[in-house]
């Protein structure tokens, strides 16, 4: 079972979701391309809210979140110690949770994107090894950030234009 399929079978589905969102102009207004597990993530479960939770943003909201971010980074946020894109070598800022937390993909190179975070409630930076896709299935499953992750229902559910 490949990553994306055991995500689905963790989360199910959002009503009326539509699969292969265009994040062309996403990607033309970040100056980046996006991964493709990226944007399979973010078309399945963009701009939808997650159990009441985690907000995973979409070709919708994506690029003005992330140009709202790398502002803030830029005039001296004090946590967040990288640059956000558009800005050069910027992470990609993908979502964000109910309490603060701000979510990142950081490119390591060779194509190797890997999930970050600024943790509101610790007021601390958090990185971890793996990628998008891996990191939900460890956080929805309890494998990782169990320490401020919630604790998940035994069914998820969506809120938002899917």
């Amino acid at each position: 079972m490949s990553s994306v399929e055991q995500l689905r079978n963790l989360l199910g589905l959002p009503p009326g979701v539509i699969d292969a969102r265009d994040f062309g102009s996403v990607e033309t207004s970040l100056g980046v391309e996006l991964p493709p597990e990226v944007k399979g993530v973010c078309s399945l479960y963009g701009d939808v809210l997650i159990s009441d939770f985690l907000f995973v943003f979409g070709a919708r909201f994506m690029t003005e979140k992330n140009l709202w971010l790398s502002e803030l980074v830029r005039d001296g946020h004090p946590v967040i110690p990288k640059a956000v894109l558009p800005d050069v070598n910027g992470m990609l800022h993908w979502g964000h949770s109910m309490e603060g937390d701000k979510f990142f993909l950081e490119n390591r190179g060779d194509g190797n994107w890997t999930v970050s975070a600024f943790r509101r409630n610790w007021a601390d930076w958090y990185e971890s090894d793996e990628t998008l896709i891996d990191w939900l299935v460890g956080v929805f499953t309890g494998r990782v950030a169990k320490d401020w992750m919630p604790e998940w229902p035994t069914a998820h559910w969506f809120e938002g234009d899917a």
